[in-house]
């Protein structure tokens, strides 16, 4: 695995979504510097991206075991 994906796994829901959010708004930041060609490292844009589906991929993989998780324990309960 991606040792990056390992760390952001590690992080607890809250500190997650405080990433997601921090990162959105720095994406932004970017998307504006951009358009006014003050951004001189034009990668940042690509790499903010990535790091964004990247946290965005782990918090869907959570809620998605969640879920399973929670039909499985409803399926218990009927038999």
């Amino acid at each position: 695995m991606n040792k990056l994906a390992d760390e952001i796994r590690a992080l607890s829901d809250a500190e997650l979504n405080q990433q997601i959010e921090e990162t959105q708004r720095e994406l932004f930041n970017l998307r504006f510097r951009m358009a006014t060609r003050q951004l001189e490292d034009t990668t940042a844009l690509k790499k903010a991206r990535k790091k964004l589906a990247r946290l965005k991929t782990i918090q869907t993989e959570r809620r998605l075991l969640a879920q399973t998780v929670q039909r499985q324990g409803q399926r218990g309960r009927q038999r």
